[in-house]
């Protein structure tokens, strides 16, 4: 089952996942909560819509806007509407 890891402790684990443009989207119920703080940040996909961020946080360290989501998708992207995906170091295996 797909699992993302880092910093040694797994934050999501599901095989309910979509894959977009070579990223593991992990649906919301699968992502363990208490590791993730909301971000200020935004960035907007032409056509997937507007991404919010989640940093990181394992053991007092912080992995900046390490997760992205899009609330609200455009509609080529349903699919993974709130669906969470990572980079910035966060090994999905």
């Amino acid at each position: 089952m797909p699992k993302a890891v880092w910093n040694g402790t797994v934050i999501a684990e599901s095989d309910q996942g979509q894959v977009v443009e070579g990223n593991y989207y992990f649906p919301p119920d699968a992502i363990k909560q208490q590791y993730f703080k909301e971000s200020n940040t935004h960035t907007t996909c032409p056509w997937k819509g507007v991404a919010s961020y989640y940093s990181i946080e394992v053991e007092g360290q912080v992995n900046k806007d390490a997760a992205w989501y899009y609330p609200q998708t455009k509609d080529a992207a349903k699919n993974i509407e709130g669906y969470i995906a990572f980079w910035r170091g966060v090994k999905v295996e």
